[in-house]
């Protein structure tokens, strides 16, 4: 048995790597060349700490004054002494630098591309292998004919082939203006990644997602893997747009509450001619029940403007959620997680 081990670091550097049923993972990082801090191997120093978002394993004997039992018990691990027993996310307190890995690069060739939206483009590439990455992370891309990079998170699930995009047509932007005018199937594309610490967490507790724009993006990978990963706990996208034309994949959201029973969306655009149900913020439309009184995850994905508006609606509401992480972008793509 083989798992996926996805490294986090904290320069925001994502490695996933395989690590064999029983193998140590700080053997299985050296493997890959990933050196994970660490001093004795024994057990002993707690250099090696580090901390297990998700999944199981098992770890040998280690003493106290290395890894505490509050420590323990709060998902930290010795990764001398970890063993893991499934796919796990952990998160390494060092920079990638530091470990001496490096951002991989990728390439691929454009498969298909949709212009039918009049402000955002959407566009997939036929990866060389499949590309294992956290839902909600995301690549840079650099733009075909210069030097420079744009950060786009994935739409598509983790580990296949076919990596899918959905971004913002920015009126002169320099990728915008490639895609919208000069791109074609078949073009190649390369990439580095993945980056990010906004990605889906494991599904404990109700899930609230508020994505504006673009911000989409992120959401549809994560609710494609939990398609075919299902959870019980119920699961809302909140989907705001400024005029009626930036809303897209709806067809999409709908086959997804097709299939999964826990899953409810709905949209809101802020242009009051739109003629939409739904006028506004989608803050406006949202109420205390969907806080769960503070048992709940908020994901959010939008501009600057519409994070800072999502935690005003917190502080009137007066209820605080267990878990609240978030990604600004710009209109150069330019991504803030937290």
């Amino acid at each position: 048995m083989t798992y996926n081990i996805a490294l986090q670091f904290e320069d925001g550097v994502s490695r996933v790597i395989p690590c064999e049923s029983g193998e140590l993972l700080a053997d299985a990082a050296y493997r890959f060349k990933i050196n994970i801090p660490l001093d004795c191997r024994d057990g002993a120093c707690g250099t090696c700490k580090c901390h297990c978002e998700s999944g199981t394993y098992a770890m040998s004997n280690y003493i106290e004054d290395a890894l505490t039992e509050d420590e323990a018990a709060a998902g930290y691990v010795l990764t001398c002494q970890m063993r893991p027993t499934s796919d796990c996310v952990v998160r390494i307190p060092a920079s990638s630098a530091a470990c001496k890995t490096e951002v991989a690069s990728h390439g691929g060739k454009i498969s298909s591309i949709t212009r039918d939206s009049a402000t955002t483009v959407s566009f997939s590439v036929q990866a060389e292998r499949p590309l294992s990455f956290l839902p909600g992370q995301y690549v840079n891309l650099q733009v075909p004919g210069s030097k420079e990079t744009r950060s786009y998170s994935f739409s598509s699930a983790p580990n296949q082939t076919e990596l899918s995009f959905l971004i913002r047509d920015v009126p002169d932007g320099l990728m915008s203006s490639y895609m919208r005018h000069k791109a074609n199937t078949g073009d190649f594309l390369m990439y580095t990644g993945p980056y990010g610490s906004f990605y889906l967490r494991p599904v404990v507790r109700p899930v609230l997602m508020l994505a504006g724009g673009t911000g989409l993006a992120p959401f549809l990978s994560m609710l494609r893997w939990l398609k075919d990963n299902p959870v019980t706990q119920p699961i809302l996208l909140a989907y705001g747009v400024n005029t009626k034309d930036d809303l897209v994949e709806l067809g999409t959201l709908a086959e997804l509450k097709a299939v999964m029973p826990n899953f409810d969306f709905f949209t809101s655009v802020v242009d009051p001619s739109s003629g939409h149900p739904r006028l506004g913020y989608v803050t406006s439309h949202l109420g205390a029940a969907q806080l769960h009184d503070g048992e709940v995850d908020i994901y959010v994905c939008g501009p600057p403007p519409m994070v800072d508006g999502v935690r005003s609606w917190m502080a009137g509401v007066g209820v605080t959620p267990r878990n609240f992480l978030f990604e600004k972008f710009s209109s150069t793509n330019e991504k803030v997680s937290s």
